[in-house]
């Protein structure tokens, strides 16, 4: 089955031109205006990954429900986390765009994977090198957003431990324990312990 996808641009020229470069792809449908089931992929053309472009990648992605393939004309390395952040699963450049290129790119996205030029994923990965030297780890956090006592803590509570026994286990007061997990709970907007294991699993840290 060829996967459905709805192209969006703010204006109709890179639109219809992105249209026809995926109409040449047969594993690749090109949703109609009178389409009414949901598309697998969004293509969201933009010219710069700015304030706009973001909020559009956010708004297409529903939360991260649908999935958001970004071409973008001019795309500074700055750009490149807060596209992902806003929920952009592959990036495209313009000059890039070509059919086969954006099929495969498109098929990749339906199937949950990321796609990012080669060149794209080391500049990437410089991002969020200096994301993590500059920001986090002053802070002593790590990608995941938690500290290194906070998943020790995390993993304690995931195997049934109580707060006094993970002070003991951890040397830590039980006060200590208890406002590390009110920071977690609190910092990531978690309703109580069992959320907040529960998170950190689905994040990967436990």
């Amino acid at each position: 089955m060829a996967v459905l996808v709805d192209v969006e641009a703010s204006d109709p020229i890179s639109a219809a031109g992105i249209r026809v470069e995926l109409a040449r792809c047969r594993a690749v449908s090109v949703k109609g205006p009178d389409d009414v089931a949901e598309a697998d992929v969004v293509v969201l053309v933009v010219e710069h990954v700015d304030a706009d472009a973001l909020r559009s990648i956010r708004e297409a992605s529903r939360g991260g429900d649908r999935r958001v393939l970004v071409v973008v004309t001019h795309l500074d390395d700055s750009a490149l986390l807060p596209a992902v952040e806003a929920g952009a699963c592959s990036i495209v450049r313009r000059f890039e765009a070509t059919a086969d290129r954006l099929g495969d790119v498109v098929i990749a996205c339906a199937n949950g994977e990321a796609g990012l030029a080669p060149e794209l994923v080391g500049r990437f990965l410089g991002q969020v090198g200096k994301l993590q030297r500059q920001l986090l780890a002053p802070k002593g956090l790590s990608l995941s957003g938690f500290t290194e006592r906070e998943i020790d803590v995390l993993r304690l509570l995931s195997e049934g431990w109580g707060t006094a026994d993970i002070a003991r286990k951890l040397s830590y007061s039980e006060r200590t324990v208890k406002n590390i997990v009110h920071g977690i709970i609190v910092r990531h907007e978690l309703r109580n312990r069992v959320h907040a294991v529960a998170h950190a699993m689905r994040v990967g840290v436990i």
